[in-house]
């Protein structure tokens, strides 16, 4: 090495980043880069590392903890460093040194811990570090910027849209209402353990011409399938960090009770009834979609949150959701500048 040069160190970055970039999830957290070509996005043992120029975007699930997030890219880690420090800034432009609810290691690592909607934002690290010149000693301090945006994010609630189709005798029958509203008795009394239970429902009467058949009347009916019951809450309440997972796992049990009984309606025309029903299934006509939704202050986008589709993301400053809507709406004054608005 020439005279006056400072220690060998790694590879060029240039060498190091030429991997396409991926997106991984970790736990409940989810970490992209925001730029995406010719990049590396590197997540391992719960590590998240920074990008020179260029903003890293996490997604952490309310009330879970964050990644540690590394005030240095990967290249960076595998150098030596002299007299490193590392300088935290959170989303409101404050240290992070010393606040209750972040773990700040002696090497530049953080972590966020109990994420709330409010700990949304852009988390920025300083890390400063000397180079040492080999013969004269001479010190040089050096600065390099990190820039993570997290975001909190739940778990969409799904509802399940329920299509099925009877056949009866004539439109006017007066008995298809009562057989709508016993229906739905049933259906209930099936899923009322889960404190789930059926919303939307209707029930219309068409005539149908089959292929090489006359004129036949059918019950188109529809309702969804809710894991919002009077109760819901209480159970909630039981696991309350992870009330989306609860709720859908609960519901996703009710819709396949549900399903399992108008199979039992097929067996039973063909084995058990010597004579059809005035009003009975139709074979097959049972169909059901998943229905997401987010609660207030979050929504899907699949254009600014590619990277986290499924997920009801945090509504960001100027906009806002203030229902269980799947989308954050556009503020017409820009007036909110808080994460998770519910109106303007």
């Amino acid at each position: 090495m020439a005279g006056g040069g400072g220690r060998p160190r790694s590879p060029p970055r240039a060498l190091l980043g030429m991997a396409a970039a991926v997106a991984v999830v970790v736990g409940w957290v989810r970490a992209v880069p925001t730029e995406e070509q010719n990049s590396v996005d590197l997540i391992g043992n719960n590590y998240v590392f920074g990008r020179i120029k260029h903003e890293v975007t996490i997604y952490v699930k309310v009330f879970t903890n964050s990644p540690f997030l590394v005030c240095m890219d990967l290249t960076r880690s595998h150098e030596e460093l002299i007299d490193p420090k590392y300088s935290w800034v959170g989303p409101d432009g404050k240290s992070l040194k010393g606040q209750k609810y972040v773990n700040l290691t002696e090497t530049g690592k953080l972590m966020v811990m109990g994420f709330k909607e409010s700990m949304s934002g852009a988390y920025n690290c300083t890390l400063s570090h000397k180079i040492i010149e080999t013969t004269t000693q001479e010190e040089r301090e050096m600065f390099e910027a990190y820039h993570f945006m997290v975001y909190a994010y739940r778990e969409a609630d799904h509802t399940y849209q329920v299509f099925v189709r009877f056949t009866t005798r004539e439109c006017e029958l007066a008995a298809n209402g009562l057989f709508f509203e016993e229906l739905k008795k049933i259906l209930n009394n099936i899923i009322s353990d889960l404190t789930c239970h059926i919303i939307e429902s209707s029930c219309k009467c068409h005539s149908v011409k089959l292929p090489d058949q006359g004129l036949l009347h059918e019950l188109f009916v529809s309702f969804q399938v809710s894991p919002f019951a009077p109760g819901w809450k209480e159970v909630c309440h039981q696991v309350p960090y992870d009330c989306e997972d609860a709720t859908n796992m609960r519901v996703r049990e009710a819709r396949e009770r549900i399903g399992e009984f108008f199979h039992k309606q097929t067996y039973a025309l063909k084995r058990q009834f010597r004579i059809i029903p005035t009003i009975h299934y139709v074979d097959s006509s049972f169909s059901v979609i998943r229905i997401d939704s987010c609660q207030p202050g979050f929504g899907k986008n699949d254009i600014t949150h590619k990277n986290c589709a499924s997920c009801c993301v945090i509504c960001s400053p100027g906009t806002y959701s203030p229902n269980n809507e799947v989308t954050c709406q556009t503020c017409t004054k820009p007036q909110v500048k808080v994460y998770g608005a519910t109106s303007c």
